[in-house]
């Protein structure tokens, strides 16, 4: 079986030195704005942030949408880090836009709202909250996707898969919780079982029908036991790219001056 090794101290500090090039580059002196769900993902980003650009400078947002079970993690981890935070409930705006649709003048269309909507729905908004406090703050919003979860597509496209910057794009799940002990996070947030958030009582991985152990090192070294699983991982993979890539535009071939 092939390994491989990951350099978690030096991947921290080229993460940490990435981000602080970003802002040096693309807004001197703005804040990093950072959604804050109370897992891995959001923590580690949130603690890269402090340790690239200070305290001072990365602003946490807590959206839960009405009752939110482990919100007393989301605010565990402001806490520990010490980071300026807001805290808004979006259901007041996931009802509103879900009646606005499903009450408005239709036309004579009928119109329902599927699952899979309603389950992308307070992702969407969650970001358009998190740029709404970016553009107020003097900010930059994070991403905080992770290799592991956008390789199987499990990520809201313009939710939160979006952001203008991505410390942990590249990096698996296994070496996110590396890095997010690496820089002194509590063992809970680090190591906290992700939850689809549906109320299902389903994990993530119970979701997917892999661990998330099996796919980081299928993605790192190409071996997989299970053949099954990785017919699934791939499928999975190909059906999710698009959320990878720049949407198509129409090319007129018509030549550009500037």
């Amino acid at each position: 079986m092939k390994e491989y090794t990951f350099d978690v101290q030096k991947t921290k500090d080229e993460v940490i030195a990435w981000i602080r090039d970003f802002f040096e580059k693309n807004g001197p002196g703005c804040n990093a704005i950072v959604g804050i769900s109370g897992g891995k993902d959001s923590s580690v980003v949130a603690g890269l942030c402090v340790e690239a650009l200070g305290k001072d400078r990365v602003i946490g947002v807590l959206m839960p949408c009405g009752e939110q079970a482990d919100i007393s993690a989301s605010r565990k981890l402001v806490d520990h880090l010490g980071i300026a935070n807001i805290e808004v409930n979006i259901k007041d705006s996931v009802d509103g836009l879900t009646n606005a649709i499903l009450n408005g003048d239709r036309k004579g269309m009928e119109i329902d709202l599927t699952a899979q909507t309603k389950t992308n729905l307070p992702p969407r908004i969650r970001m358009a909250t998190l740029y709404a406090v970016g553009q107020s703050m003097n900010g930059r919003v994070a991403n905080t996707c992770n290799l592991s979860e956008d390789w199987v597509g499990y990520s809201t496209r313009y939710g939160d898969a979006a952001g203008d910057f991505s410390p942990l794009a590249k990096l698996t799940v296994q070496e996110v919780k590396q890095i997010g002990h690496a820089i002194g996070l509590p063992y809970e947030l680090v190591e906290k079982v992700p939850i689809d958030g549906l109320y299902s009582g389903k994990t993530d991985e119970d979701n997917l029908g892999f661990t998330y152990k099996m796919l980081d090192h299928y993605i790192r070294t190409g071996e997989i036991d299970d053949p099954e699983k990785k017919a699934r991982i791939d499928s999975m993979h190909v059906r999710n790219l698009f959320k990878l890539q720049m949407y198509p535009m129409f090319d007129p071939d018509i030549p550009v001056r500037i």
